[in-house]
C-alpha cells in the first residue's frame, strides 16, 4: 500500500457504519462498474498481511475477501498458539517450548537450561509471529542458542524453540470451506542446512519435487492431518500445510500457512496444477 488515508472516525453509540467507512476508504461512485469492489484477494504475507489485521479491516468495510478470517489468520501466524491448537487436536508434531522476552530478561540461564533439558541439540529458535524464515536459527550449542534467542527477540516479544527433526519437508495444499479437500503432495529439497530466507528468495538453491514420492498410506495420513489442522484453526478458503516425514515413516506437522505464496511458480498453485486445477481456475474457485 503506497498511500494510506488516515481516517478520523466518529462512533456515536452503536451507530458505527461499515458502509460509511467503506465510502471513506474508497471514495467515488461505487455504481460505476470499474470502481466497485467485488472481492479482495489479500495476497499479503507476514505481519499486517496474513495475521488477521487486513482481514479485520475488510470485515469492518463489509467487503468480501478470499481466504482465512481474522481468527484463523491470527492463529496461523502465531506459531505458539498454532502449536497449542494442533496439540489439542491430537496432531503429532515436534517437541517445542515457548518463551517471552521477559523470561529471557529475567533469567537467560533458565531458558537455555529448559531448552537443553526438554529439547536438546540441534534445535531451532523462531520468532512466534513472523514468516519467510526470518529470524530463525539452527542451534548446536549453548553459545549458538544464546545468539539465536537474542536474534529472535529482535523481531518478536515471543519465541518458540523446536527440537531438530531429521526428515523430508513435505507440503500439501488444502482448498475449501466446510468440506476441504487436499492437493497432491510436494517436497522441498533445500541444498543448504535448512530452508531459510536466502534459500527461499535469493539463491534459488532449492528443488521443488511435485508430486513427491510417498506411499498411499503416507498420503492418506498427510492429507488427513492437513484437514484436521485446517479445522483446528477454523480455516476457510486455503492453507498450505507443512510436514516432516521421517525415515521410519512418522508424519509430524510443522505449521500451516494461511496465505501461501501465490505466483504461478509457487508451491501452492503448482500442487493444485498437478492435481488438475490450473492457475486461473484455482483463483476462480477461491
Amino acid at each position: 500500500v503506497s498511500n494510506v488515508k488516515m481516517l478520523q472516525l466518529e462512533q456515536n453509540g452503536s451507530s458505527f457504519s461499515p458502509a460509511a467507512l467503506n465510502k471513506e476508504m474508497f471514495p467515488g461512485d461505487s455504481s460505476k462498474e470499474n470502481e466497485a469492489i467485488d472481492v479482495v484477494f489479500p495476497l499479503l504475507h507476514g505481519p499486517n498481511g496474513e495475521d488477521g489485521t487486513i482481514q479485520g479491516l475488510l470485515e469492518l468495510l463489509n467487503i468480501p475477501y478470499v481466504g482465512n478470517g481474522v481468527l484463523a489468520s491470527s492463529a496461523g501466524m502465531d506459531k505458539v498458539v498454532m502449536k497449542h491448537l494442533f496439540a489439542q487436536a491430537g496432531l503429532s508434531q515436534a517437541k517445542y517450548a515457548a518463551f517471552h522476552k521477559k523470561d529471557w530478561s529475567r533469567s537467560s540461564e533458565e531458558c537455555c537450561e529448559q531448552v537443553e533439558k526438554e529439547l536438546g541439540y540441534p534445535c531451532f529458535v523462531k520468532p512466534a509471529n513472523l514468516g519467510s524464515s526470518v529470524g530463525i536459527s539452527k542451534c548446536r550449542s549453548r553459545e549458538e542458542l544464546e545468539k539465536a534467542f537474542e536474534l529472535a527477540f529482535q523481531y518478536d516479544r515471543k519465541v518458540v524453540v523446536e527440537e531438530g527433526v531429521i526428515g523430508r519437508e513435505i507440503e500439501i495444499g488444502v482448498l475449501g470451506n466446510d468440506e476441504p479437500k487436499c492437493s497432491v503432495v510436494g517436497e522441498i529439497a533445500p541444498k543448504t542446512d535448512f530452508y531459510d530466507y536466502k534459500a527461499k528468495y535469493e539463491d534459488g538453491d532449492t528443488d521443488l519435487i511435485i508430486p513427491a514420492e510417498v506411499t498411499d498410506d503416507q498420503y492418506a495420513k498427510i492429507s488427513d492431518m492437513a484437514i484436521k489442522a485446517f479445522k483446528a484453526i477454523d480455516g476457510s478458503g486455503l492453507v498450505r500445510a507443512d510436514f516432516f516425514l521421517t525415515a521410519d515413516g512418522e508424519v509430524l506437522i510443522n505449521e500451516v500457512n494461511t496465505m501461501p505464496g501465490f505466483t504461478p511458480f509457487s508451491m501452492f498453485p503448482l500442487l493444485w496444477k498437478e492435481a488438475g486445477i490450473e492457475y486461473a481456475d484455482l483463483i476462480e474457485q477461491l
